[in-house]
């Protein structure tokens, strides 16, 4: 088949664009989790002190702690509780998601129920990577919430990016990203990927971000398991969200769910089960 190759930008064009898209910078208190996690040996109170010194963000995962996806039967009374019950890479995955949410504007009517959503994707992740015993469930965690980020940033640098993510949507062979590359010289796989970096968030998180509507990584075997693992594992939730809303099927669903499940090793009917089990969970919160 020929194909007619797109014209390349100059290099100093492209930079220039990537410039021009405002990437919030890391949170302090994000910094300092990562620098304690980094130590030899990270301490609990050390990382319950962080968590405290933010009266919101201790509410915050109290709340997390004790939902059906995150703490089961067991009810954590303080964050000391909390810390010990989700261990502490839980913790700072969740702390990151609550500071990624204080940090990224989503303010607007299109973007009205962006976190609620990234929320629900990061606790379907996590309950798959802890079903399937695949990767990281802290990983998965954050994997599943920065995925779209690029979104609301591309938004606030784009006035028409709106409708390019509209059309996007509706693309029911071609990479969701492609649309925007054409329009717009970049995508939101991109921009969260950029993110990602400048946060510190885990390699393989920033990877899987980028490809995370490139369903040909699956079968890319110099592609790390841990990435290939993160893009399968996002569109079986992306094929949960859609149901758990009231929607049809996923259009990510056509054009990755059989690569996902084969690289998963899952069958039909294994698949079925997984994703019913994974709603009944979304509906006992």
């Amino acid at each position: 088949m020929n194909t007619v190759a797109e014209p390349i930008q100059p290099i100093d064009q492209v930079d220039a664009l990537i410039k021009s898209i405002r990437i919030p910078p890391r949170p302090s208190l994000l910094a300092d989790l990562q620098r304690e996690l980094a130590s030899e040996d990270p301490s609990p109170e050390a990382i319950g002190k962080i968590v405290a010194s933010d009266v919101g963000m201790s509410g915050a995962l109290l709340k997390l702690a004790n939902s059906s996806i995150y703490g089961g039967r067991r009810k954590a009374k303080s964050v000391e509780q909390a810390i010990l019950f989700l261990g502490i890479n839980q913790v700072a995955a969740l702390m990151t998601g609550l500071l990624a949410r204080q940090a990224i504007p989503a303010n607007s009517a299109a973007l009205a129920s962006f976190w609620d959503i990234s929320s629900r994707r990061a606790e379907a992740m996590v309950f798959l990577s802890r079903r399937l015993r695949v990767g990281e469930p802290d990983v998965a965690h954050t994997f599943g919430l920065f995925c779209d980020t690029g979104v609301p940033l591309l938004m606030d640098r784009f006035p028409d990016y709106a409708a390019t993510y509209a059309d996007a949507s509706l693309e029911a062979l071609r990479p969701f990203t492609a649309l925007e590359d054409e329009r717009h010289s970049t995508s939101h796989a991109a921009v969260g990927c950029l993110l990602a970096r400048n946060w510190g968030l885990s390699g393989d998180v920033g990877w899987a971000i980028l490809h995370h509507h490139d369903f040909d990584v699956l079968d890319d075997s110099a592609t790390a398991p841990a990435v290939r693992s993160l893009v399968a594992l996002s569109v079986l939730a992306e094929s949960a969200l859609c149901s758990y809303q009231g929607q049809s099927e996923s259009l990510e669903w056509g054009k990755g769910g059989e690569a996902a499940c084969a690289y998963l090793g899952l069958s039909g009917e294994e698949t079925a089960e997984l994703l019913d089990e994974l709603l009944e969970a979304f509906h006992e919160e």
